[in-house]
């Protein structure tokens, strides 16, 4: 056992705290997003060694249940830098922990030797057909926390009702089996496989079908600077931008090597814009590399910056950067495919809180585009099922800057994405255009999508209830507004509940997914707004867009309109004073 977290529990029993004691044992974690994520230290409500044991041991419980030839196939484990020295507990070891309960039932493990990308994991289960996999990273949460990853054997994350019955089978074998603790398995199994190199070459390998310049890469002088903001990106961008052709982008010194501390960073959270990438635009400065590419601490997620003609950096939002990653990925389909084939069997995804650029796009171009509830692990189960149908898929993405070039992962990729970014800006460089002038072309082309994404943070979930429901009988029982001040509201749909006006029999198309608080508002102008809980924080997000057509040109005006009307959502949905409501950028 961990002597630290038994530790922790002693002390709180000896100093009398009884109720930090019962919010530490009386509540377990449950399955969110494809898994567990939580604050790394003692108590079923945190991530630690035995909360690891314990929902491994319910996973393999049930994968022994669905698949006969588990033990044949095998599972893979992979794990990232955090760790935390008072409870002991480092990804690495909560991964040993992970594998020694798999090794100890003769369940071959493909343990990564080193820290891996959180995409080598769902790669690997494809690669390697193994039944499913487990990445332990917290992603970009803060660096208290960790997090236990759940991939199926379709190399997707986990969807319902996988995570119900996981849970199920975790609550019937909480008992830590003989073995489980037994850590060192990992070196003495004959069972246990290390794929670090097999799967990094034939990722890299893989990576070059979404290369299409290689010569113009090799000759560029464009310079481009990576961080990987203190996790496990470094190695992997420099392997991808060699695949490339490309010279390897300069990386920040500070940022460069795994730190579980962060410590040039108020929060590893790449998305949080300019305040965080700061040491890495100064460096692009000295170097005048005019593109800087930032992957998260997993790297599964990409942040773009590019400096202007005026000296000032336009930091990319993540919708923005899927209006270039569309157009991208299309105008390369189109130069290379052959000559039969059918724009009819091409497909693009988004979540539905992303931009409706790629449908913009979609139906200007003649392809397919489809929305998913928000998540990756939505995106990666519909593409996979699309392909086993013969389907063509070049793009998908969640507007929290998770992007999939190409369908080699079906899940966001970073190390993918960035070195997608970097061609696409060479490629421009060539045709003296910038990735920014690009992006207005493309909405001067497809109309102008302006979102606007943020959120309130609320501490107790009985205002959140309160705020949705009132929502939901706005001017009686069950009726929805159908105004937001001055705005008149066209359609409502409530996936919490399954309702959705535009359809004739009035039923989302969209699972209905009663875990979280979701509605989406469409308006008579034009735009979308959305309100939804966090599956993994103390948020109520909200995501606004004005979709305008192409003739619709005057930015500003644009941009004024959202303005007005995400004041008119936040004053009348979510009334913040009234319900105590945290504003993010405090």
């Amino acid at each position: 056992m961990n002597p630290k977290t038994k530790e922790q529990i002693e002390s709180l029993l000896q100093n009398g705290k009884h109720k930090e004691l019962r919010d530490r044992l009386c509540c377990r974690l449950t399955f969110g997003t494809a898994g567990l994520r939580s604050a790394m230290g003692a108590g079923f409500c945190y991530i630690n060694d035995l909360t690891v044991i314990q929902s491994t041991q319910g996973i393999y419980k049930y994968l022994e249940r669905c698949f006969s030839d588990f033990k044949q196939r095998g599972f893979v484990v992979g794990y990232d830098t955090r760790g935390q020295v008072t409870s002991n507990c480092s990804s690495k070891k909560l991964a040993k922990l992970t594998a020694a309960v798999l090794l100890a039932k003769d369940v071959p493990v493909y343990f990564f030797s080193t820290y891996v990308p959180t995409p080598f994991v769902p790669y690997a289960v494809q690669q390697l057909k193994a039944v499913a996999g487990v990445m332990i990273t917290a992603s970009h949460n803060r660096k208290e926390d960790n997090g236990y990853k759940v991939y199926w054997e379709n190399g997707a994350q986990i969807t319902s009702p996988h995570d119900k019955e996981i849970i199920k089978c975790i609550e019937e074998c909480v008992e830590p089996w003989n073995g489980s603790w037994n850590e060192n398995l990992v070196d003495t199994s004959p069972l246990r496989q290390d794929p670090l190199k097999k799967i990094c070459d034939c990722y890299m390998e893989d990576l070059k079908k979404i290369c299409y310049h290689r010569e113009l890469n090799m000759q560029t002088n464009l310079k481009f600077v990576h961080t990987s903001f203190h996790g496990v990106g470094h190695d992997y961008v420099q392997l991808a931008f060699k695949a490339f052709g490309f010279q390897p982008p300069i990386p920040v010194p500070e940022q460069k090597d795994p730190d579980p501390d962060f410590s040039t960073v108020r929060c590893p959270n790449p998305e949080e814009g300019e305040s965080v990438l700061e040491l890495s635009l100064r460096l692009a400065e000295k170097e005048s590399a005019r593109v800087v590419v930032a992957t998260d601490p997993d790297a599964d997620r990409l942040a773009v910056a590019e400096q202007q003609e005026n000296g000032c950096w336009k930091v990319f939002t993540g919708n923005e950067l899927a209006a270039l990653f569309g157009w991208w990925m299309f105008s390369c389909w189109k130069e290379n495919c052959s000559r039969d084939a059918d724009v009819k069997n091409v497909y693009m995804l988004a979540t539905t809180v992303s931009s409706k650029i790629l449908r913009a796009i979609a139906l200007k171009e003649g392809f397919h585009f489809e929305e998913t509830l928000p998540g990756f692990k939505w995106i990666g189960s519909r593409v996979k099922n699309l392909l086993d149908n013969g389907k063509e898929i070049l793009f998908a993405f969640e507007e929290s800057i998770g992007f999939m070039c190409g369908t080699s992962v079906l899940d966001k990729d970073g190390v993918s994405a960035a070195v997608v970014i970097a061609e696409m800006a060479t490629y421009l460089e060539g045709k003296n255009q910038t990735l920014a002038q690009k992006l207005t072309e493309i909405y001067e082309t497809y109309g102008y999508h302006i979102s606007k994404t943020s959120y309130f943070l609320c501490y107790d979930p009985p205002t959140i209830k309160r705020i949705f429901e009132k929502l939901r009988n706005f001017d009686g029982p069950q009726s929805y507004p159908k105004f937001c001040g001055v705005y008149s509201i066209l359609h409502v749909r409530d996936v919490t509940t399954g309702y959705d006006s535009s359809q004739l029999n009035k039923k989302s198309v969209l699972p209905v997914s009663k875990s979280s608080q979701m509605i989406t508002f469409t308006f008579q102008n034009g735009c979308v707004a959305t309100l939804r809980t966090s599956g993994t924080e103390p948020k109520i997000k909200y995501y606004a867009e004005m979709c305008a057509l192409p003739e619709q040109s005057d930015r500003t005006f644009l941009e004024e309109e959202l303005r007005k009307l995400i004041e008119a959502l936040i004053e009348n949905f979510l009334e913040p004073d009234k319900n105590g409501l945290i504003w993010r950028s405090a």
